[in-house]
């Protein structure tokens, strides 16, 4: 009896595993892709509203970023204070990670002087026409590049409702660095009539000339510049208004929102990182990388299967919540380091190895 018993239980147990064998056969074979994530420094935020400071004690955010010719890592970022007005300020640091304020000023404030800018100027103090990031006017979101021993920064200047277009301005990099604050007068970029506020400048020029990233959905497109004097951007109208913002139907990055901070060149392409939404989890503000081909930046090569960065703290849910917006990003060594406003309140910092961030997009992104 008890052969008869084992020998039906060996008998049971065979057919199982071979059963198991043909399930796991006839099963397609899903391939499990690593993620990579943005590590962020124990001591984020690494900047905050600052009380004793009028023009920026209501939230300090979304920071350009540059390295300069002594490895000093510079951000120039957004403040509002009690006057519901952005204005650019600055800080300083060596290791990219903690920083300083030097200045208890704005180092630049959006010269309205322009003739589009006179037209719009008694919007600019309204704030029931348009409201960004708490404000209601002056130079927001800044991106800044070092191209030639000039520092430029795009922005979005902001004059009412109607008049949200991008600009830029440069600077001397030996006058930054000495803190003489000559900017040269603004050239608004975009069109009048429009809203834009993702333009970014490429870090060095192609083929000697100047390249503007205008828009990453539905398509890349870049403008190539000799002098930004006579330049006019008007046959990009609504370059960031397109109605399906070129997502990408079943993945994170469904809803494309736009460009964050201006390209880095790798070995392998131009890194853009960029901000997109998922339809199914609409209240956050994802971040995320692709590479564009180094020699025609329209085309893209590859494309993150998942965000690099989520708004998971309690700093990235504060003042808005739900929201990473990365403006900034330099490489520190062997490390890519992301500058970011956290909660459109305050600025934060995250990190990834380089070399790793470029093998998992050539590994899980081609597109």
């Amino acid at each position: 009896m008890s052969d008869l018993f084992f020998n039906s239980i060996l008998l049971v147990s065979i057919s199982f595993f071979l059963l198991l064998i043909l399930w796991l056969l006839s099963e397609p074979v899903k391939q499990v892709v690593k993620k990579i994530l943005l590590k962020r420094v124990p001591n984020n935020p690494v900047l905050a509203p600052h009380g004793l400071n009028d023009w920026e004690t209501h939230s300090v955010f979304n920071p350009g970023a540059f390295m300069d010719d002594e490895g000093m890592i510079h951000l120039l970022y957004r403040a509002i204070g009690l006057d519901g007005l952005s204005k650019i300020g600055h800080a300083e640091s060596k290791d990219g990670k903690k920083f300083d304020r030097i200045f208890g000023f704005p180092v630049y404030h959006h010269d309205h002087s322009s003739k589009d800018s006179r037209k719009e100027s008694e919007k600019v103090y309204n704030p029931s026409l348009y409201a960004s990031g708490g404000g209601w006017g002056g130079c927001e979101d800044p991106r800044t590049v070092l191209i030639e021993d000039n520092v430029y920064m795009s922005y979005t200047a902001f004059e009412g409702w109607h008049s949200v277009r991008i600009a830029l301005t440069s600077i001397g990099l030996e006058d930054f660095k000495k803190g003489r604050w000559n900017w040269k007068k603004p050239k608004l970029l975009s069109a009048p009539g429009t809203v834009e506020k993702n333009w970014v400048l490429f870090p060095e020029k192609i083929n000697g000339k100047f390249v503007i990233l205008h828009s990453i959905s539905p398509e890349v497109k870049v403008d190539y510049v000799e002098n930004f004097d006579s330049y006019n951007g008007n046959k990009f109208i609504n370059s960031q208004n397109a109605p399906t913002r070129g997502g990408r139907e079943g993945y994170w990055d469904n809803w494309m929102r736009g460009a964050a901070a201006p390209p880095v060149k790798t070995d392998i392409g131009w890194l853009l990182l960029y901000h997109a939404m998922d339809k199914n989890d609409p209240d956050k503000y994802k971040l995320g990388a692709m590479i564009l081909d180094i020699e025609e930046p329209t085309k893209i090569l590859f494309r993150s299967p998942s965000p690099i960065l989520s708004p998971e703290m309690s700093y990235e849910n504060d003042l808005k919540p739900g929201v990473v917006y990365a403006s900034g990003a330099v490489v520190v060594g062997d490390d890519l380091h992301v500058y970011y406003g956290g909660g459109d309140k305050y600025i934060c910092v995250a990190h990834t190895n380089l070399k790793e961030l470029l093998n998992w997009l050539v590994e899980h992104g081609k597109v």
